[in-house]
């Protein structure tokens, strides 16, 4: 269940690499995406939460990292009037904790917990549908690719300024201590993540 989480942390990295960046958060905020603005605390209360559902650490790295892609994608859902309903959003969280009925129980059972849970969903989704996908899609590695570089195209336009205590950019780059990685990767996330990355890059190469 956790190898899925760590790849939508993986694609989040992606995301992030590819938005805009200014300078310095107020105090108390983790990180400021657009308009929103992310406080420490909801990163420290939802790395408690997600860790007690998963019943393994969610750091708050991995916690930010995730509610920081979650509010880009959300900003692009509504620049674009991409349409998620319910019952996409809960195919997609499910599929998020590996369809382990257990898991998504104890998601739900929390607030804040389900209401992550559905804005990883919500934002594995847009992505896909980015891409001329559909809910079918969530686990068409060419489609999350091509979604993964729409998405970061859509915003482009986007400010992030993350608290130097979470990480910071460097030329551009995302430090990797803000993978969102729960874990070691496995070869199949790790091959995932660099096959984005590498698409990524030529797109760049390209433009």
């Amino acid at each position: 269940m956790s190898t899925r989480l760590r790849a939508l942390g993986a694609v989040a990295a992606l995301v992030l690499l590819a938005s805009g960046c200014a300078a310095g958060t107020h105090p108390g905020a983790a990180a400021v995406v657009g308009q929103t603005e992310i406080s420490i605390s909801d990163v420290d209360n939802t790395s408690r939460a997600v860790t007690t559902a998963l019943g393994q650490n969610f750091n708050a790295n991995a916690a930010l990292n995730t509610l920081v892609s979650n509010a880009l994608t959300a900003e692009v859902q509504q620049q674009k009037s991409i349409s998620v309903s319910p019952a996409e959003t809960s195919q997609a969280a499910r599929n998020a904790v590996g369809d382990d009925e257990a898991t998504f129980q104890k998601f739900q059972s929390d607030p804040l917990t389900r209401d992550f849970l559905n804005a990883v969903g919500t934002s594995s989704v847009v992505t896909v549908k980015l891409a001329g996908g559909s809910i079918k899609d969530l686990q068409d590695q060419t489609k999350l690719q091509q979604g993964v570089l729409a998405l970061r195209e859509a915003s482009k336009s986007i400010d992030v300024t993350v608290a130097p205590r979470f990480g910071k950019w460097t030329d551009g780059t995302l430090d990797t201590s803000i993978s969102g990685s729960l874990s070691k990767e496995s070869p199949q996330t790790a091959a995932k993540r660099k096959a984005a990355q590498d698409a990524a890059q030529q797109q760049q190469g390209q433009g």
